[in-house]
Order: structure tokens, then sequence, then C-alpha cells
């Protein structure tokens, strides 16, 4: 495996890589991707095999030009209300941390939408994603760069801890800046845009945009923090919607250890126990845990502040020291359900697998 920085002549290096068929894991101001040609099968095969990644999940279409869209999106099957949503929606978000859910080509290789007659697209906003897809093919499909299922690496060591000589190439560009992944919005459907997951662009700032967005909870039949109710069944259709985008499953985004998620503020009023690690989004909650816990360790918080912008730069990158002590189980709490909050609160809760334990004052 070749390990490249962002200068000119690196990225170059990167690029021509990608052209040739190899995987190259590169930064993004979301988290690490895993990049391959888009229409190159034989490199697309490969990113499912060094990920372990299920050929039904489709991977993001990563440009770098707007004309790029051309090559990939069937603007044929899109109605004028669809278009001038489109047209909204890029001048509003793109570059940045936002996949639009799109009527594809046939050109489009099916290995890269699962099959499916749509195409996921994002227009990163990092320079050196920007670069490294300009120089290569102009379209590069990429998941996050990390096993399948496994939490997503915000820096170019949490690419090669995870997947190592799998990959080709890993170019480090430093820690991501927004440090979760992107918003999913379906824009192939015939009403109201569908956001299928939460990221790094928040439902309120859509909606002031282009109007009313249908939430995942209502598309999904998921409960509040985006997981299917403990112990029940997914609505009708929610199994199909999860299969349009990625990163919809339960359990994904998980630790190697066990992780419990705690109602908001929950932490606070919890019992320690030693071996076991605690992550709470502020550092008010945390000294309110240590005052009822003296002498507890393994403690850490997304932001001292309780800013949720520095949560979400700080979860993944957490979650991944807690992961390396060797603890029994990790205790996380969900952040306020607004904005990037709620992206935070669904990475979490399919990290746990549903496994939500009851709020404040329910403790003993």
């Amino acid at each position: 495996m070749i390990l490249l920085g962002a200068s000119d002549t690196e990225l170059r290096r990167g690029a021509e890589l990608l052209k040739m068929g190899k995987l190259v894991a590169f930064p993004t101001e979301t988290v690490y991707g895993l990049g391959a040609d888009a229409f190159n099968t034989r490199a697309l095969a490969r990113v499912f095999e060094a990920k372990g990644r299920p050929r039904f999940d489709p991977l993001i279409i990563h440009i770098a030009r707007f004309d790029a869209l051309d090559r990939i999106v069937l603007f044929e099957a899109l109605d004028g209300r669809r278009r001038t949503l489109l047209d909204k929606i890029a001048a509003s978000f793109w570059p940045g941390p936002l996949t639009l859910v799109l009527p594809k080509r046939k050109e489009v290789p099916d290995l890269a939408t699962a099959g499916l007659a749509t195409a996921a697209l994002r227009f990163p906003s990092h320079p050196a994603a920007q670069a490294l897809i300009t120089l290569s093919t102009g379209a590069v499909a990429a998941p996050s760069a990390n096993p399948f299922g496994r939490l997503s690496p915000t820096r170019a060591e949490h690419v090669i801890e995870g997947l190592g000589d799998k990959i080709d190439c890993v170019i480090d560009g430093g820690p991501s800046a927004v440090g979760v992944e992107s918003t999913v919005l379906d824009l192939s459907v015939s009403g109201p845009p569908r956001i299928l997951r939460y990221g790094g662009i928040g439902r309120e700032a859509l909606e002031a945009a282009i109007g009313p967005v249908e939430a995942p909870a209502a598309a999904a039949g998921e409960d509040a923090a985006g997981a299917y109710p403990q112990g029940g069944r997914s609505s009708p259709g929610t199994e199909d919607r999860a299969r349009s985008a990625p990163g919809n499953l339960r359990g994904h985004y998980a630790p190697g250890t066990p992780l419990i998620l705690h109602g908001s503020d929950a932490l606070a009023y919890s019992v320690y126990r030693g071996g076991e690690g605690y992550l709470f989004f502020s550092g008010k909650n945390r000294d309110a845990f240590v005052g009822r816990n003296p002498g507890a360790s393994a403690l850490f918080v997304l932001s001292e502040a309780g800013s949720v912008l520095e949560a979400a730069a700080n979860l993944f990158e957490l979650l991944h020291r807690l992961d390396r002590l060797g603890l029994d189980r990790i205790h996380a709490e969900m952040l306020p359900q607004e904005g990037l909050g709620a992206a935070l609160n669904d990475r979490l809760s399919r990290a746990s697998a549903g496994s939500l334990l009851p709020p404040p004052g329910k403790y003993t």
C-alpha cells in the first residue's frame, strides 16, 4: 500500500492509480472515502471485496464538476419540478456534504448502484478530493474507507488500521472537518424530496432552501433516533428505501466494542462500572457524572462546550479511541435532535443496533 500526501504531485500520482483501476482512499470534508473509477466494474468489485460490503448496498459517485452529471444522470426522467429542485439544491449545497439520489443513465454500471435505476451523487468540498477526481476520471465511486459496518474513518490512520494492504493507496489530507457522512436526499421520487440518511446537512437547512422535505422517520418507519423501534419490525417499504442509500442498515458505524445508547443527558444519572467507557455530549454532563461517580475513568467528551458542530467532528475519532481500550462496552448519550444532532443520533443508534436505554430518572 502506498501512502501519499495531498500535494499536487502526489494527487496526480493518486489520480493515475485510479485511472489504472486501483483503489485509492482519499480525504473528504465528511469522512475518508475508498475511491474507484465509477465506470470500471473490476475496480468497483474490488471495493466491495476490500470492505466486505454486500453487493446490494449502493455506492456514492463523487464528482468535481457540475457538467459531470451529464454522464450519469438521466435528466429526461426528471419532470420540471424536480429539475428546478435539483438546480436550487445544487446551487445551495454543492460542493458540500449532501448526496442526491437521481435517475441514472444506462451507462452507469449496475454494480455502482446495486442494480437500482438511480445513482447517488455527491460533489465534495474538500480541495484534495476535488483535485483527485478532476485529475482522474471525473467520476469516482467512494464509500467510506473502512470495513463494512464498522466505524467511519476521519483520519488516514483509521483507513490504514481498518483496510491496510487490501487497498492500493491512501492519501493523507488530515482530519475530516465535518466528521459525519453526507445527508442523502432522494430526488427521484414524485412527491416531496425524501431524506434517506441524516448527515452533514440538516433537514432545517434543506427546508429553508427548497421547502418541505420528508424525513427518515416518516419515510422509513423509524424512531426519532434513526433506528427501527426496538424489538419491532420496519414498516412496509423500509427495506427498499434503506437499500436506496448507503449506511442505512442496522448495526452500521459500529465499533468492535458493544455500544449502549442512552437518552439525551442520561449518562449523568447512571452508575459507573469499571472496565466500561463513557462518551458524553458535553463537559457539563461529564462533570455531573463524575460528581455521582468519583474516580470514574475512560470518560470522553464530544464537545466541552456542548457544540453539535464540534461533536460531529470528534464523534468517530473518539469512538476509535474508545474501541482501542479493550473495554467490555461503551456507553454513549444522544444529542439534541436538531440539525447535525439528528445525524449523530442516527450514527449512534445504528452503532448500538437500537439498544436505547431509558431517559433520566429511570436509573437506580
